[in-house]
């Protein structure tokens, strides 16, 4: 397994550019190697941020925000599994913060927390593997 690198994103900040960016930031952003860590951790391939934005562009988004909720449901059962300590994101908290929370930083909160959960994952599994590689 390759090291993970970006064990320190600033969640809160990444959601507030996410947020007043109507989710096109994350267009960008996911591609450039999230996607990838995301797939990694989880051990399966996860539909692209960019399908999941199209999709849903009907739907007034409820679709991405449903996909992101998938995703943090599972960093949550991966961080329990690993033994890391709370609080963690969830499918709850992901998508209740963004969608009662959209009128404040609801988004942020969420997006801060899902951030925090991966960089714990991460961490954790750099752990296992010697420096060099």
């Amino acid at each position: 397994m390759k090291r993970f690198e970006h064990t320190n994103r600033p969640g809160f900040w990444l959601g507030f550019i996410d947020f007043f960016t109507a989710g096109l930031f994350f267009l960008i952003y996911m591609p450039m190697g999230l996607q990838n860590e995301l797939e990694s951790i989880l051990g399966h391939k996860v539909r692209p941020y960019w399908q999941a934005y199209l999709l849903g562009i009907p739907d007034l988004f409820i679709y991405p925000l449903v996909w992101m909720a998938r995703i943090a449901e599972e960093l949550k059962t991966k961080a329990e599994e690993l033994g890391i300590e709370g609080p963690h994101t969830s499918w709850k908290h992901m998508f209740w913060w963004n969608l009662l929370g959209c009128l404040c930083f609801g988004p942020m909160i969420a997006t801060g927390r899902f951030f925090k959960t991966l960089n714990q994952i991460e961490t954790e599994l750099n752990k296992n593997i010697p420096e060099g590689e």
